[in-house]
């Protein structure tokens, strides 16, 4: 698994995917549609700020809410390459492992690293990197299933690439 680097965009406590993507929107299923509306209710310039590699940083219960895949699908979509958070929803985790988004949990990482920081991520041993500040925290690593799943870019093509 390579291996994310990138401009960290930061949220607070309990970001629901009510925010992460609107209601309003559920009614599209296509990745590339749902990325233009993603975040907007939290923060209208997501979309013309986020760059490919960018990686979401925020702190308890991201992801709680709504039960709906059309979260992690739409900030995949916008190329955000991981989401550290201090703790994630569990139905959000396991969407975002199914459809292929590296996300990892990190309290030290979710309360040190700032707006604007560069931060680099090895998945292998789960250590994230803050080069802005020269800092590093130590996440969870994926287990190795949970790597090729999202090599795969999900569950479903993981599950037909015959890799299991």
């Amino acid at each position: 698994m390579k291996n994310a680097k990138g401009k960290v965009i930061k949220y607070g406590d309990n970001v629901d995917t009510d925010v992460i993507i609107p209601a309003r929107y559920l009614n599209s299923s296509d990745p590339a549609e749902l990325a233009t509306h993603c975040m907007e209710d939290i923060d209208k310039d997501f979309v013309k700020n986020v760059r490919p590699g960018d990686i979401i940083v925020a702190r308890k219960n991201f992801g709680c809410g709504s039960s709906r895949e059309h979260a992690p699908i739409s900030i995949k979509a916008c190329g955000v390459s991981c989401v550290i958070a201090e703790t994630f929803a569990r139905i959000f985790y396991r969407n975002a492992i199914n459809i292929g988004l590296p996300i990892i949990e990190c309290k030290e990482a979710a309360e040190g690293i700032d707006a604007g920081d560069e931060v680099e991520i090895d998945f292998d041993t789960g250590i994230i990197t803050d080069i802005s500040k020269n800092k590093t925290f130590k996440g969870q690593p994926f287990p190795e299933f949970m790597q090729k799943i999202i090599d795969c870019e999900g569950l479903v093509n993981y599950i037909n690439s015959g890799k299991n």
